[in-house]
């Protein structure tokens, strides 16, 4: 566990998501970066402060955050097609 200056404990929240359809698919969502900002879901995510994204399959990754994960959560479930979400 890292901690911060002042010694106070950081901890991280994780998701593993399996997805309805392969991460590449998700990414054409993003077929407009000019609009978006972004290219892929990973590029989207990792836009969250402290948060990073992991794929580690074709329909699999993992997400870890520090205090934005109640954040990217809702947004996967109103935006991506989720078979499971499980939090660790």
């Amino acid at each position: 566990m890292k901690t911060n200056e002042v010694n106070k404990e950081i901890s991280y929240k994780t998701l593993v998501v399996t997805f309805g359809e392969g991460i590449g698919r998700i990414d054409t969502m993003f077929d407009d970066p000019q609009a978006w900002g972004v290219a892929t879901l990973k590029q989207w995510i990792d836009g969250y402060e402290t948060t990073r994204f992991t794929e580690i399959d074709d329909r699999t990754a993992v997400i870890t955050s520090e205090y934005n994960m109640d954040s990217v959560e809702e947004w996967l479930q109103k935006n991506t097609p989720i078979i499971n979400l499980e939090k660790r």
